[in-house]
């Protein structure tokens, strides 16, 4: 139910209004000291409704190496953003970085100093709801890196349900606090 509550409480705001509160995000992001510091910045190309992450993988990867989710089964796989043309259309309509030749090197996820994750809903508690599938879940049980979830304030909750398989994020970041 809260899954379906948010999808109509995104529906009520015009595309203009999520990219602004996008923008407002990234800004509150980018003044943390953990952006700061990181040289490499897991990240994902948002779908609608989602806060918005084109420009800022744009801005940025050229000074921090961004790592961008590649669906593979039902698993994630971080691969380097390299610029546009290297995206494709994944198995979502998400892009993600085109996979790489089997010989070529990928890189070690222990060189991840931040990952920044989506969600349908956070709450206060540093708990966060995905999609369902568990794919981030999945992939943050493997990462020591910092977790940062980015949502729009009126995903942030008090309290959420969820799962005992449910990752906790470090920090969550909405357009009006950093938790």
């Amino acid at each position: 139910m809260l899954r379906e509550a948010m999808a109509l409480r995104k529906k009520e705001y015009s595309r203009t209004t999520l990219s602004e509160l996008s923008q407002q995000i990234m800004d509150k992001l980018e003044q943390t000291d953990a952006f700061k510091k990181a040289n490499c910045i897991a990240l994902y190309h948002a779908i609608a409704g989602e806060v918005q992450t084109a420009d800022f993988i744009e801005k940025w990867y050229e000074k921090k190496k961004i790592l961008l989710p590649v669906i593979e089964g039902s698993d994630l796989r971080l691969l380097p953003y390299t610029g546009k043309s290297s995206l494709r259309s994944g198995i979502f309509g998400i892009l993600e970085p085109a996979t790489p030749d089997k010989d070529e090197k990928v890189m070690d996820e222990k060189e991840i100093d931040l990952i920044i994750v989506p969600g349908v809903a956070f709450d206060r508690l540093h708990n966060r709801m995905g999609r369902g599938k568990g794919y981030y879940d999945r992939l943050l049980s493997t990462l020591s890196a910092l977790k940062i979830g980015i949502c729009f304030d009126f995903q942030l909750q008090n309290e959420i349900p969820v799962e005992p398989f449910d990752k906790k994020m470090d920090y969550i970041i909405t357009e009006n606090e950093v938790i």
